[in-house]
């Protein structure tokens, strides 16, 4: 479920703040929110743009502290696939289809094991999702979002300055649940203000007692 999210209820949120990345507060938040999480699945629901390919999915994801990590492709092209990645340059998987049996160990940035536009396992982890708010250069803001889901939001907003490191993307935001403070959807720009990727997060359980075998 890709929510739409109005420029009308962006042009009734709070006037921009621009903040550093290190006193953000939403980030802060959840930073402080998952220092007490152990364990975490959701379901993502996923829309990517590269050229004149897009790429519509739905994973559901399971992730264990230190870097255990495990996704399947529930919806969309190869559905049945999934993959584990629990530390290191590697990850371990299975596409969909008739080839759902055959397991095998590829390298993290494998085009077998990535999106369209490249994002790997450890890309799609919320902590991961949050820091490229504090590590990619650009001008950080923050303002009320709009509700999404029946949730509160807080925006975080990043005009990138070098968009080398996530080719065409010139503009990220992330909405944070004013509830819980994880992020609930992310939508990436280009230059010419078409979305490049959406991810909206959903079905979030937190420390649900997810095992080292569960991987």
């Amino acid at each position: 479920m890709l929510y739409k999210i109005s420029i009308f209820a962006l042009a009734l949120a709070a006037i921009i703040a621009p903040v550093s990345a290190a006193t953000v507060p939403a980030i802060a938040a959840f930073d402080d929110a998952f220092a007490r999480v152990n364990d975490y699945t959701l379901t993502v629901h996923a829309h990517e743009v590269k050229g004149d390919q897009t790429q519509d999915r739905i994973y559901h994801f399971w992730f264990k502290k230190p870097h255990q990590a495990k996704t399947q492709i529930v919806s969309g092209p190869g559905a049945g696939g999934g993959g584990v990645w629990t530390g290191g340059d590697t990850v371990s998987g299975h596409q969909g289809g008739i080839l759902s049996f055959f397991h095998l160990k590829v390298g993290l940035h494998d085009r077998r094991a990535v999106s369209l536009r490249g994002y790997t396992i450890p890309d799609g982890l919320l902590p991961n999702q949050a820091d490229k708010y504090k590590e990619i250069k650009g001008a950080l803001s923050e303002r009320n979002g709009p509700t999404i889901g029946g949730q509160e939001t807080t925006l975080v907003e990043l005009l990138v300055a070098d968009s080398s490191a996530d080719p065409g993307v010139t503009r990220a935001v992330i909405y944070f649940s004013k509830a819980t403070h994880f992020p609930v959807v992310q939508i990436r720009y280009g230059s010419d203000g078409k979305i490049l990727s959406q991810e909206t997060w959903t079905d979030l359980r937190t420390n649900v007692g997810l095992k080292d075998s569960d991987f």
